[in-house]
């Protein structure tokens, strides 16, 4: 048999090689590496190099709304409707249970309304709660439902504290939304938020519609403490027909992103005498109390 010829020197080139391939290939993982690593740091210099998300109002504090048909408690609605109380059995329940309004959306708006009627007098009751939501993410719930509740207050022709009135936000055309334009917040006479003026060719603090009653002195329109964030208080009379009187009372107030109304009427018939605006004033008042510990809860 033939043997193969020795040649010296094979084992060690193939040791060489076998090295070389392995510096190759670690010299290589080492460049993958730091190539790999490259990209994930151009990132995070791209991200803070990059303009912050503008911040977002927050929303306000409530969500839902409560059934108001059953936010009344039945002893305040004996003495707001006197009247039912000589009703026969069904009419009565019938009228303590109140009609709820139609709304398309109960979680933006309810409300419910109570009637009483005798020969000589009769009572309406109304409620309306409305829960604002501000559309732009830099204008908070609460802001916008503060400029809702000051086109009302405008629109009663009771002047605006400046500290109750709302902080301006931009539109796109660059116009203040949050003061109605042409006149500091609060002035008589301002055109509202919608273009329309107020009902501001009265003096401060007289009721725009309705006759003049000289006996309200310190129950007039005016701004109330103590109601929630804000509120006021609206008291019209004016004379239906030849022999009645009917006196309006309204108390409006916000709290957070939520704005309600509790419209107290009554008429009277026959009588020469006014409804009281005192009577009717506190009666609505301490409605609007308990509404608004309703809301707290």
């Amino acid at each position: 048999m033939q043997r193969k010829r020795y040649a010296p020197g094979r084992t060690g080139s193939t040791a060489r090689t076998a090295v070389a391939l392995a510096l190759g290939l670690g010299l290589g993982a080492g460049l993958t590496a730091c190539s790999a690593g490259a990209p994930a740091d151009d990132i995070a210099v791209d991200a803070k190099a990059g303009p912050a998300a503008a911040p977002v109002a927050p929303p306000g504090r409530y969500r839902t709304l409560f059934e108001p048909c059953g936010a009344v408690p039945q002893a305040t609605l004996k003495d707001l409707l006197p009247g039912a109380a000589a009703l026969p059995d069904g009419e009565r329940e019938k009228a303590y249970r109140g009609v709820a309004a139609v709304t398309y959306d109960t979680d933006r708006r309810v409300g419910c309304s109570w009637k009483a009627d005798t020969p000589d007098v009769s009572h309406r009751l109304t409620l309306d709660i409305e829960r604002v939501v501000s559309y732009d993410a830099a204008v908070s719930d609460d802001n916008r439902a503060q400029e809702v509740y000051v086109r009302k207050q405008l629109a009663a022709g009771i002047p605006v504290p400046p500290t109750a009135a709302p902080t301006p936000t931009e539109t796109p055309t660059g116009t203040p939304t949050g003061t109605p334009t042409g006149a500091p917040a609060g002035t008589p006479g301002a055109p509202s938020a919608t273009g329309k003026p107020t009902a501001a060719t009265t003096p401060a603090g007289t009721p725009p519609t309705g006759s003049p009653d000289p006996e309200t002195t310190g129950l007039e329109p005016r701004v109330l403490e103590g109601l929630g964030d804000v509120a006021y208080v609206d008291d019209v009379l004016s004379t239906v027909g030849a022999s009645s009187h009917q006196r309006a009372v309204s108390v409006v107030f916000r709290t957070s992103n939520v704005i309600v109304t509790v419209s107290y009427r009554e008429q009277t018939t026959g009588s020469t005498e006014a409804p009281d605006s005192a009577e009717l004033q506190e009666k609505a008042r301490n409605l609007a109390r308990q509404l608004a510990e309703r809301l707290e809860e």
